[in-house]
C-alpha cells in the first residue's frame, strides 16, 4: 500500500489510568507497521491524558460520551481505515494483516470475533453466541472492534450522539452499504464486568437493552437505566 497510515486506531476513554499504558503498549507493533492510534478522553479527572501521551500519537480531550469521542478523533484521523477499540480490548497480534486483507476486499466494513479473557467455561459459550449472533444479524458491538472505511464513515456522518447502542445503530446504517467483512481471529476482551456482575446477569441486562431498542425505546432511557443497574450491583 502507498499509504504510509493505512490504519487508524481510535480509543475512547474515561478514568482509564489504571490500564491505559496496557493497553496502548499492546498496540505498538501496529504503530511500528505504519498505523497511527488516537486517543479520545472524555475529560477524565485522573491521569488517562497524561499517561496515554506518550503511546499513541495524540490524545484528544473532547466532551465525553463514546460517540462523541469516537467522532472527535475520527475528524483528525489519517489511516485509510478507521478501527474503534475499547480500552478494555486487545487486538490479535496479525491485526495489521487482517486490516490490509480487509483493504483489498470490496467490503466497506467489518468486525473481529471476540474472546472473553477469563477461564471459565461459561465464557467461552458466551462469546460463542455473540460471535454467531453477529454473522447471523450482521450487527456488531464495540467489543468486537468494528472497523470502516473512512470515506464511507465519513459519508454515513459518523456515530449518532447517543448515550448507547451506538455501535449497533452505526452497524445498521453500514448493513446498507455491504455485509460485514468477519475476522474470525478474535480480539480478548477483559471479562471483569461479566465476573463483577455475573454471567447470567449481564446477558439479561444486555439482551433486554438491546430488546427493548429494537422496539423503539430510546437510547437515552435505556442508558439511564443501564446506569442504575450497574449502580446497583456495585
Amino acid at each position: 500500500m502507498t499509504n504510509s497510515c493505512p490504519v487508524t486506531v481510535v480509543v475512547p476513554v474515561w478514568r482509564e489510568a489504571a490500564t491505559i499504558e496496557s493497553t496502548l503498549q499492546h498496540l505498538a507493533p501496529l504503530r511500528q507497521a505504519g498505523g497511527e492510534v488516537l486517543v479520545a478522553d472524555g475529560g477524565s479527572d485522573d491521569a488517562t491524558a497524561r499517561l496515554a501521551a506518550p503511546w499513541c500519537d495524540r490524545v484528544l480531550v473532547c466532551g465525553r460520551g463514546r460517540a462523541v469521542q469516537m467522532n472527535a478523533a475520527a475528524a483528525v484521523a489519517r489511516g485509510e481505515v478507521l478501527l474503534f477499540l475499547h480500552a478494555d480490548t486487545r487486538l490479535p497480534v496479525a491485526a495489521m494483516d487482517h486490516l490490509r486483507a480487509f483493504l483489498a476486499s470490496k467490503r466497506a466494513w467489518g468486525r473481529f470475533d471476540v474472546r472473553l479473557s477469563g477461564r471459565r467455561p461459561m465464557f467461552r459459550v458466551i462469546a460463542w453466541f455473540m460471535n454467531r449472533r453477529s454473522r447471523l444479524t450482521g450487527i456488531a458491538t464495540g467489543d468486537q472492534a468494528l472497523f470502516v472505511r473512512r470515506p464511507v464513515f465519513e459519508a454515513l456522518k459518523g456515530y449518532r450522539p447517543i448515550p448507547l447502542m451506538e455501535d449497533v445503530e452505526l452497524s445498521k446504517r453500514l448493513k446498507t452499504v455491504s455485509p460485514p467483512y468477519c475476522v474470525a481471529d478474535p480480539v480478548v476482551t477483559d471479562s471483569r464486568r461479566w465476573e463483577q456482575f455475573g454471567p447470567w446477569r449481564t446477558i439479561w441486562l444486555m439482551w433486554r437493552l438491546r430488546w427493548r431498542y429494537w422496539r423503539g425505546e430510546s437510547p437515552e432511557s435505556l442508558a439511564r437505566e443501564y446506569r442504575a443497574d450497574v449502580r446497583r450491583q456495585e
